[in-house]
């Protein structure tokens, strides 16, 4: 009877060295770009905000992978990879941009199997799949649910509310803002497949309706959101 040889793991100390080159990258990515680059004035165009997105996306999709049975350290590599080219390239190719980025790394700075760099490029690459997600792999979906559910709830309601500032809005506005957050929250309770990722968005839909009941209870003129 033969002996199953399993494939290395990311040890702490590489995912960790994963993590400085993501933030390197996107860093030199802004400082690369044309005075007035694309969206430059957003703050959320920043290394600083995208790579913490990044983390959040890894965290969520962690969690996923760890409930759903996926394999964990092909997903939270490629939730750390995923947006790596996001500042540097358009919206509409990012994902396999990102993926080639992954490739290069994960193919001259260790030695891990060629299935490994295969899965997490694929999941990379795959990450802005708008179709049925239940037609990509497990690792892929996690992914692309934590993706979803980084902007839902309180995280989403503050970047929400800081864009008003931005936009030069007041707080006469932030029910509008507000609903956006729900509308989006709704849209991604609709479209992840996993309890568990169901689960993450049904709490935090919970906790943008108590920010509106906030709202609405101290506010003039909040209440015409409310349903």
């Amino acid at each position: 009877m033969g002996v199953e040889i399993k494939e290395s793991r990311v040890t702490d100390e590489e995912f960790e060295e994963m993590a400085a080159f993501v933030f390197e990258y996107l860093a030199a990515s802004v400082e690369n770009e044309d005075e007035g680059g694309r969206m430059r004035w957003y703050p959320w165009h920043s290394a600083d905000y995208r790579h913490n997105h990044i983390l959040n996306v890894v965290d969520l999709a962690e969690e996923i992978a760890k409930r759903e049975g996926a394999d964990v350290d092909v997903t939270r590599v490629a939730a750390l990879f995923h947006d790596i080219a996001k500042l540097d390239a358009e919206q509409d190719v990012h994902a396999e941009e990102g993926a080639r980025v992954a490739r290069e790394y994960l193919e001259t700075r260790g030695e891990y199997p060629p299935s490994f760099v295969d899965a997490v490029c694929s999941s990379v690459a795959d990450h802005s799949y708008q179709g049925d997600l239940t037609d990509l792999p497990l690792e892929t979906r996690c992914l692309i649910e934590a993706d979803l559910l980084d902007k839902v709830g309180a995280n989403g309601t503050a970047l929400m509310l800081l864009r008003m500032g931005y936009e030069a809005r007041t707080h006469m506005d932030a029910a509008e803002m507000v609903e956006r957050v729900l509308e989006r929250g709704r849209d991604a309770a609709d479209r992840v497949q996993s309890d568990t990722a169901e689960g993450i968005a049904h709490r935090r839909l919970k906790r943008v309706k108590w920010f509106r009941e906030w709202l609405s209870e101290e506010v003039a003129g909040m209440d015409e959101f409310d349903s």
